[in-house]
């Protein structure tokens, strides 16, 4: 519609059918069938007054929309007291796909999704559905589409294979693809895999990728130092003992059952490498809230567990996370009088978390609830790598560990 008329002008039937495009109504008919067309468009015409006082314009009008092409414009004859009896566009109509996309000049789109459907059509008739309900998603993927159906046809045929993704032997597709595409691989691959074929406990999308469709993962890592020289894992001459920086995959951890009864997580590396010497002591360099791996150690089980993260709202949910793993977990130098000690280093926390955290004890959901209240300072932390060594030596020999 003009500004100067409010008539619908050529311009907004194209605008009505570019939103049926926009929206896949057309591109989604082609594959189930179910055709939009034809489609009366919405059509605003002029009244008894504008015919009267605007006449030429209308006429202008008229003949604008009557040569519009790929428009089928149905007439009425309207009589008017003044200028007599006149035809005028009552309804306006778009009759079949090909108009609709010559309207909006869509016809290599519509060429190249015809292609498409015809192939998945013949390859993985699963699969339409899935096109049907995302045909412009679809249509992005057109360049790809071929190697992602011969991904699909891959798995089909190898079901849960057992190795990497970059062992997948696929002409033309390398792993850094399928890493790439892993989104709406797995939609494509909800629909084209047979249940048994897929471990529904594995999240959807990319994350759970390796998982779900029965890929090896590549192995998660845990970091440790032994602290005390005595029950070091690797032969080493004395002092050098305590210094043996540690890495194995998370079954070999698991299966490690080292022979120490104290272990400490921290979030900083700094911290893992400068810790001191503890006796019947490990560090493992943390990692965020990723627990899960280290829930499969069960021998931290009967261990005295610490947990030393920022004084922040982020680091008692850490702790509370890791508390669902290992219930027994203690925090380390997350107290109050640590926080106090070190005011002048405080910052400040980006995005603190305001949740209940159901695992802190008492002292502990005293000082997150000052923390996530504001009631000590705005956002404040205190990071883990700011307190003072002295501090936490002391603390450790006030514990009796060192």
């Amino acid at each position: 519609m003009t500004a100067e008329t409010g008539w619908t002008t050529p311009a907004d039937l194209r605008r009505q059918v570019r939103r049926l495009w926009d929206r896949g109504v057309i591109l989604a008919g082609l594959v189930t069938g179910e055709t939009p067309f034809p489609r009366r468009l919405v059509l605003r015409r002029p009244g008894s007054t504008e015919l009267r006082d605007r006449f030429d314009e209308v006429r202008a009008w008229v003949a604008a929309l009557r040569s519009m092409p790929h428009v089928r414009i149905e007439m009425r004859e309207v009589r008017h007291r003044v200028s007599g009896t006149n035809s005028l566009p009552h309804e306006a109509w778009v009759d079949t796909f090909e108009d609709a996309v010559a309207i909006i000049r869509k016809q290599p789109e519509l060429a190249e999704f015809r292609r498409l459907v015809d192939r998945t059509r013949a390859r993985q008739p699963a699969l339409l559905a899935w096109v049907a309900k995302r045909p412009l998603r679809a249509l992005e993927l057109a360049g790809d589409w071929r190697r992602l159906l011969d991904v699909v046809g891959w798995l089909q045929d190898h079901p849960r294979p057992g190795v990497y993704l970059r062992q997948m032997d696929v002409p033309g597709v390398h792993s850094k693809f399928v890493e790439a595409h892993r989104g709406v691989l797995g939609e494509l691959l909800d629909r084209a895999l047979p249940p048994e074929s897929i471990d529904a406990d594995a999240p959807a999308g990319a994350t759970g990728f390796a998982r779900r469709y029965g890929f090896r993962e590549k192995p998660e890592r845990i970091r440790f130092r032994v602290l005390d020289p005595a029950h070091a894992l690797l032969p080493a001459a004395g002092e050098a003992a305590p210094e043996q920086d540690v890495t194995l995959d998370a079954d070999s951890f698991a299966s490690l059952d080292a022979d120490v009864s104290r272990v400490f997580i921290t979030e900083n590396e700094i911290n893992f490498l400068a810790f001191p010497r503890v006796r019947e002591g490990m560090v493992i360099f943390g990692a965020g809230y990723g627990f899960e791996t280290l829930g499969r150690a069960q021998w931290l089980r009967r261990c005295r567990l610490h947990y030393w993260g920022d004084i922040d709202t982020h680091g008692f949910a850490i702790l509370d996370a890791l508390r669902a793993r290992f219930d027994h977990v203690e925090s380390f130098l997350m107290d109050r009088g640590t926080l106090m000690a070190f005011e002048s280093l405080w910052g400040t926390e980006d995005r603190p978390i305001h949740r209940d955290l159901p695992r802190l004890t008492a002292e502990e959901r005293a000082l997150y609830d000052d923390l996530r209240d504001h009631r000590i300072g705005r956002n404040l932390r205190l990071e883990q790598e700011r307190i003072g060594f002295g501090w936490v030596a002391s603390a450790l020999g006030e514990a009796g560990e060192t």
